[in-house]
């Protein structure tokens, strides 16, 4: 369970858990340690499986229990929660580089469920995508999660205004980057004019201007960064699980910088 949920991740996520239900009646069996369903959620991210595969003697928890407590963490909001409390920590530490950030999406399969629709580069088949702005280094910032065939464009501001505020030691909360970088899907003008509005600067591929190389050589971050097992191929009927599914994934990337940063 240390390899899945180690103790530097367990103390972030503890407090943020939502406390047990209680029966009024009494009774009942045991609850299963929020630990080890943790561990096996965090699996199911890494190993990219459904949750028909999840090893339950790996763990000691059944597929059943783990999907219960997911949705019910869910629904509480835990997910969200975790990722913007390392990114905390990270704020803490001066790690996180507010003076570019990168968008963009990915394609990913989707075999039914909400937020879903033809794919424009996989042959019409159903499928979502991922929206996802990370920062210069590529540690994710926010993400989202639309239809295949969803302008992203039209994702862009909700993105960028969804970016919940990041507080650390000293300072003012961030929220905004200084800079966007973005490819020449979002090349519309009305997008530049609200993009400035709210004080960050613009550097988007113009069509027929400017070439994609040049601005790809910031852009590629973002590549290396939401390339995650789990997110490749949405399993879930319920986009909002999927969703849930890349905040984890965007904890998890965050976690593993925060713990290799020296104190």
């Amino acid at each position: 369970m240390e390899r899945w949920c180690p103790d530097a991740l367990w103390e972030i996520a503890a407090p943020l858990i939502p406390p047990a239900p209680v029966r009024p009646q009494g009774g009942g069996r045991r609850r299963v340690d929020d630990r080890a369903v943790l561990a096996a959620i965090c699996y199911l991210t890494q190993a990219g499986c459904s949750w028909w595969k999840l090893p339950e003697a790996m763990f000691g928890v059944t597929r059943a229990t783990a999907h219960r407590r997911f949705a019910e963490w869910t629904e509480a909001g835990l997910w969200p929660a975790l990722h913007l409390a390392v990114l905390q920590r990270l704020q803490a530490l001066e790690v996180l580089d507010w003076s570019r950030a990168v968008i963009d999406s990915i394609q990913v399969r989707a075999e039914k469920g909400d937020l879903t629709g033809p794919s424009p580069v996989d042959r019409g088949k159903p499928g979502s995508k991922i929206h996802a702005m990370v920062d210069r280094g590529g540690l994710p910032l926010t993400t989202a999660i639309s239809a295949a065939n969803t302008p992203d464009a039209a994702v862009l501001l909700p993105l960028l205004d969804g970016m919940p505020a990041v507080s650390g030691r000293v300072g003012r909360p961030r929220r905004r980057p200084d800079k966007l970088h973005a490819d020449k899907a979002y090349d519309h003008k009305a997008l530049r004019a609200e993009v400035r509005r709210r004080g960050v600067i613009v550097r988007i591929a113009r069509k027929k201007v400017e070439s994609s190389q040049r601005h790809g050589r910031h852009r590629w971050v973002i590549e290396r960064t939401m390339r995650y097992r789990r997110l490749v191929r949405r399993y879930d009927r319920y986009a909002d699980h999927f969703a849930v599914f890349t905040n984890i994934a965007c904890a998890l990337i965050c976690y593993r910088k925060l713990v290799k940063h020296p104190k």
